[in-house]
């Protein structure tokens, strides 16, 4: 994977050569052409119309109308220019708020020109729409890392009963949300049985965030008390080398490090397909099944998916 990353900084570096040269020969461009349009309102237009005064009414009001387009965008380039410097120190880098084919297809394509990373973290509410649905942004670039963390809501915790109790159906909620987290959970044990690293946690408070952590990026969505996230705005912070303190990628990060090594959160176990609990210092205090379905029961239910959690 290296060396398509490194052939991904060189076309990047073309560009970066390309755009200054672009906006050199411009530059260029205006200073040769100023001394000759100068020399042509002088010594051509001019005299043409001093002495006509509807053409110099026409110049005045055309020169008036210049001025204002130009101050206009003046204006539109300083207030354009403090929203960038806000956006840069939050470290907001994508945003996007509808959900149609085009959004989607801008998505996947930030998905994939991100640089390859060994680990990606993903903390969701089913994980059906972040990677185990067919049709889902990361179904087929998690095979790309090698260390997978994912934290998902604990269908048998307080938190899935709240999460669900929110909702107008409460039990047809709990069920597809059961499914969707029994089908997530399949699709991790097959890429465990790639050969790949991956580590279950379930979290038992009401979820809040979705958020998916791909290197030095972090994909951020409110998902409170909603099976349609869709409807909430998401975006994407990135971390400053220089100065990681600032923006909102270290303390997306940092909720998300506090939960995952929080000791109340059971991890799960691919070969018993058991919840462990653990104390604080790390001792085992008991184990449980993962509420849920079998697969035998999942096929059963063709609606499965019916939130992009």
């Amino acid at each position: 994977m290296l060396p398509k990353t490194s052939f991904a900084h060189f076309w990047k570096g073309l560009g970066h050569i390309a755009s200054h040269a672009a906006i050199t020969l411009m530059a260029l461009a205006v200073a040769f052409s100023v001394p000759t349009a100068a020399s042509y309102v002088l010594f051509n237009w001019w005299p043409k119309v001093e002495g006509d005064a509807r053409a110099l009414l026409y110049t005045e009001l055309g020169f008036a109308a210049v001025l204002v387009l130009l101050f206009n965008l003046v204006k539109l380039a300083w207030d354009f220019r403090g929203q960038a410097r806000m956006s840069n120190i939050a470290s907001l880098i994508y945003a996007r708020e509808n959900d149609d084919w085009l959004s989607r297809w801008g998505k996947e394509k930030q998905f994939r020109r991100l640089p390859w990373q060994r680990d990606v973290n993903i903390m969701a509410v089913t994980g059906y729409g972040t990677f185990s649905a067919p049709d889902s942004p990361l179904r087929d670039i998690l095979q790309q890392y090698y260390e997978i963390r994912v934290m998902l809501l604990n269908p048998g915790g307080p938190g899935a009963a709240a999460y669900a109790a929110a909702h107008a159906d409460p039990a047809a909620t709990l069920m597809n949300l059961r499914r969707e987290i029994r089908t997530s959970v399949d699709s991790l044990r097959q890429l465990q049985g790639a050969g790949k690293n991956v580590t279950i946690r379930f979290y038992d408070a009401p979820p809040f965030w979705k958020l998916i952590f791909t290197g030095e990026y972090v994909w951020v969505r409110c998902c409170h008390n909603s099976r349609d996230t869709d409807k909430f705005p998401e975006y994407v912070f990135a971390l400053q080398p220089t100065k990681p303190n600032r923006g909102f990628f270290p303390a997306f990060y940092t909720y998300f490090l506090n939960c995952w090594n929080n000791s109340t959160h059971p991890e799960y176990v691919f070969d018993t397909d058991e919840l462990v609990h653990r104390d604080a210092q790390g001792a085992e205090i008991r184990r449980e099944r993962l509420p849920g379905f079998s697969a035998d029961a999942i096929e059963s239910f063709p609606e499965l998916g019916v939130c992009p959690n």
